[in-house]
């Protein structure tokens, strides 16, 4: 079981070289699930709408009315719009929320990847995962596309949940084998921003000695990693997911930044 994160400007690429990659890796054996991200479109969707937002530590603040668009960019566009781009190349994919079947179950999220308290609004931190509705389609020979929205343990409340910290919470629930994360960057840079600072190959007990020193949207990738080989996951790796080759390669166990337990 491998999960990839799929989201930001990786994205761009209308899914084409996405979707004959996983295609490709389905047709070896491999079994995956896709969590996706969708920042690009919600900035669009917030312009047009007029509202403007603000990053914390890497975290989009997230009003009531800017969760009302984040959902349903990330569920009613960017998730179906994914999977059809999957449809189109012959996998067989499904969209779903996180809140579906209460499959994210958060908290409100409090406290930055550097330990700094902050108030985000109605960003989750996901408490535990309900695997009920991923496995149903996966029973099915499709790929789970999931949004990564969440709902609280009652129900009641709606959380904009960052993409990476979602999928991480997947792939440790999922026992899998590797998290791949498709960003628009290299991988980790150990001095942000410079490029040749990048980490082939690191611990998860060397890099959270080292977590509180990213900043921006590098944090919560740290943070990602760190939190799917906590919860199980095998393995994680970030690359550079706007370049054709680079999620084949992460698949052969090459490029971009190896964590590993």
């Amino acid at each position: 079981m491998i999960v990839i994160k799929f989201g930001g400007h990786a994205m761009t690429d209308e899914n084409g070289d996405f979707a004959q990659t996983v295609k490709n890796a389905i047709s070896l054996g491999v079994e995956i699930v896709i969590v996706h991200g969708g920042g690009p479109q919600i900035d669009k969707a917030l312009k047009l709408a007029g509202v403007a937002s603000e990053f914390v530590g890497g975290f989009r603040k997230t009003t009531p009315e800017i969760f009302s668009i984040v959902e349903s960019v990330l569920v009613d566009h960017v998730g179906p719009s994914v999977a059809h781009h999957l449809q189109s190349a012959g996998v067989g994919a499904k969209a779903m929320s996180g809140r579906r079947g209460h499959t994210l179950v958060a908290k409100k999220l409090t406290t930055l990847v550097n330990g700094e308290n902050a108030d985000l609004g109605f960003v989750g931190d996901v408490t535990h995962v309900r695997l009920e509705a991923i496995n149903q389609i996966l029973s099915e020979g499709k790929i789970p596309v999931i949004a990564p929205i969440a709902s609280s343990e009652d129900g009641d409340t709606g959380f904009n949940v960052n993409a990476d910290l979602a999928a991480a919470a997947i792939s440790g629930a999922l026992d899998a084998s590797a998290l791949i994360i498709m960003t628009d960057v290299e991988g980790i840079y150990r001095n942000w921003p410079d490029t040749n600072s990048l980490i082939s190959e690191i611990t998860a007990a060397e890099l959270s000695a080292i977590k509180a020193t990213f900043a921006d949207g590098m944090a919560p990738k740290v943070q990602a990693a760190l939190d799917a080989i906590a919860k199980g996951s095998k393995a994680v790796r970030i690359i550079d997911g706007t370049k054709p080759s680079a999620l084949a390669d992460a698949l052969s166990h090459h490029g971009g930044t190896l964590v590993r337990a």
